[in-house]
């Protein structure tokens, strides 16, 4: 059995200046105001699995500290189930069996966990929907107080579920960014938990790596087809294939793809460019709302991952994310038009022949569709359509 790497002890650093923080204290950003990650770990081997967890602490060798008392709720576990798509074998991973619904509770789960062992006891938060509703709850199971920033047109079965965890719900006019700038101007007063900033959600994201790995017979699969609005997921999985690879447990990174809507594209704009970071495009409402972040604070990032692992992007449209969405639904897996997205997103690199019909994907299906009644019932004519 082969054994993890010896590295330093583990810091936060600022990618662009290299300078290191301690862990011990709680921070958002650098001080010069840039996204910070977290310093490479050795990895955790299959003899490092606490098989006695049912969640994903049983990873817990795989986290830069240990925490003492995790704030969980069975988080991770979640099935991976194949289906035909699009001519083609898919394995399609059902993240929404998470317990509030969406894949956000990985990342919930450990930063959560760590911010109250630092000793944090209010927070704030900025989403779109899934991303606020896993934080509110998690905040309310650690016994911290919430306040969440919302679009004003996020879907009222997210703001209702932050609400009935006691979380402060403000509806933001606007757009998504607008929130997400709102938030940062309140983050003077109040400790900013955004799971867009936060390092450790990163840590909490990275286990969906080790829970494919450990589904496929711990085996990296050949591709991993993902949503994608600020990157949490992309950058997860390439920090624990990358800790996979380095503990020697696989032997290849798989492809990564980002999938976004085409009315919200800018990490597939800036991939196609060929740049290096954030290149400015015009947005447009689009009904995959979990993906409409027109500026990602780590696009750098998230494209130095595609490109590590030899994946690319994908940006579908309003219609193919629709027809996704009854297609999946017709297979018995109702998500939401967000989630979808990588369905269609695989749909669009088959008929390419960028994926082969018989390599090994992982669509990564990230909200259940009942985060989305309203959408869904007029997408089927049930409802007057709303405005965006």
């Amino acid at each position: 059995m082969s054994t993890p790497t010896t590295l330093p002890p583990p810091t936060y650093i600022d990618p662009v200046t290299g300078r290191l923080y301690a862990l011990d204290e709680p921070r958002w950003r650098a001080d010069t105001g840039g996204p910070l990650m977290i310093t490479p770990l050795p990895g955790c081997t299959r003899d490092m699995i606490a098989s006695d967890q049912r969640s994903l602490w049983r990873y817990a060798a795989a986290f830069p500290l240990t925490v003492e008392d995790p704030v969980t709720m069975g988080e991770g576990c979640t099935p991976l189930v194949a289906r035909r798509w699009h001519g083609a074998s898919a394995l399609f991973k059902l993240e929404w069996f998470a317990p509030t619904g969406s894949f956000k509770d990985r990342g919930a789960s450990v930063m959560v966990s760590v911010l109250r062992q630092q000793g944090v006891r209010h927070l704030l938060e900025d989403s779109s929907g899934n991303g606020g509703a896993a934080i509110a709850a998690y905040a309310a199971a650690a016994g911290i107080k919430a306040r969440i920033l919302v679009p004003s047109y996020t879907q009222p079965a997210k703001t209702v579920q932050m609400r009935a965890y006691g979380a402060d719900v403000e509806l933001v006019p606007g757009t998504r960014q607008d929130t997400a700038d709102e938030a940062e101007r309140q983050a003077a007063s109040i400790f900013y938990a955004s799971h867009n900033w936060q390092a450790f959600f990163l840590q909490g994201t990275k286990t969906l790596a080790y829970e494919l790995w450990e589904d496929l017979g711990f085996a990296a699969p050949d591709n991993v087809i993902i949503p994608t609005g600020a990157g949490s997921n992309v950058l997860g999985c390439d920090i624990g294939f990358d800790e996979l690879l380095r503990s020697g447990e696989i032997k290849r990174r798989p492809r990564l793809f980002a999938v976004q809507p085409a009315n919200c594209a800018p990490i597939h704009a800036s991939f196609t460019a060929g740049a290096d970071d954030l290149v400015p495009v015009q947005t447009h409402p689009t009904i995959a709302e979990g993906t409409a972040i027109a500026k990602p604070i780590r696009t750098g990032a998230v494209l130095a991952a595609l490109r590590r692992s030899a994946g690319g992007t994908v940006a579908v449209t309003e219609d193919e994310i629709s027809a996704a969405v009854m297609a999946l639904a017709a297979l018995g897996l109702y998500v939401e038009p967000t989630s979808a997205a990588a369905a269609a997103g695989l749909a669009r690199l088959l008929d390419q022949s960028v994926i082969k019909p018989d390599e090994k994907t992982v669509v990564v299906l990230t909200g259940a569709g009942l985060k989305a009644t309203q959408r869904l019932g007029e997408l089927m004519g049930l409802f007057p359509p709303t405005a965006s």
